[in-house]
C-alpha cells in the first residue's frame, strides 16, 4: 500500500455509501437486536454482550437524522475500536473493504447534507459513486459519551 493510500471500509446507511478507515474498525458482527435502555439518548438503540463486556449500539441513521435503520438481512453492526468505551454502530450493509489513492478525497463542501461536517472526514470519488468519509471517533461528543458509558 502506498503512503498516499488508506484502506477503508465501505457500508450502507440510508441508501448512501459511507466509510471509514479501517483502523477505527475493530470487528464487525452480525446484527443481533440490542436490549433497549430506559431513558437513553435516542441515537441509542440499546446495548449487546460483547466479549463479556457491555457495548453500547448507536443508529446513525436517528444520530444523523436520516430516517429509521431499515430492516434488512444484510444489517450488520461495526464495533468501533478506541482507546477505552467502545461502541457498536448500525450500518444497512457491508460492501468492502479497499485501498483508497488520497488524490481521490476532497474536503466535504459546506453544504454537506444532514449530517453535522465535524463527523466528515472528506468525500471519496469512486467511479459515479461519492462516498461519504466518516471521522467516527467524533461521532460522539464529550456530553454523549458521559450519557452512555
Amino acid at each position: 500500500m502506498a503512503s498516499n493510500e488508506i484502506k477503508i471500509l465501505i457500508f450502507g446507511l440510508g441508501g448512501e455509501h459511507y466509510a471509514t478507515d479501517i483502523k477505527e474498525v475493530e470487528r464487525i458482527l452480525g446484527y443481533q437486536e440490542p436490549t433497549v435502555l430506559p431513558e437513553a439518548p435516542s441515537f441509542v438503540k440499546g446495548v449487546i454482550n460483547y466479549e463479556e463486556r457491555i457495548l453500547p449500539i448507536i443508529s446513525l441513521s436517528k444520530k444523523f437524522r436520516i430516517g429509521e435503520d431499515i430492516n434488512n438481512d444484510d444489517k450488520k453492526i461495526i464495533v468501533v475500536k478506541r482507546a477505552s468505551n467502545k461502541f457498536g454502530i448500525i450500518v444497512e450493509n457491508v460492501y468492502e473493504v479497499r485501498d483508497v489513492n488520497s488524490d481521490l478525497m476532497e474536503e466535504a463542501p459546506p453544504i454537506t447534507a444532514t449530517i453535522d461536517k465535524k463527523y466528515i472526514s472528506g468525500l471519496i470519488k469512486l467511479g459515479e459513486n461519492i462516498v461519504i468519509l466518516l471521522d467516527l471517533e467524533k461521532i460522539l461528543s464529550s456530553e454523549d459519551e458521559e450519557r452512555i458509558f
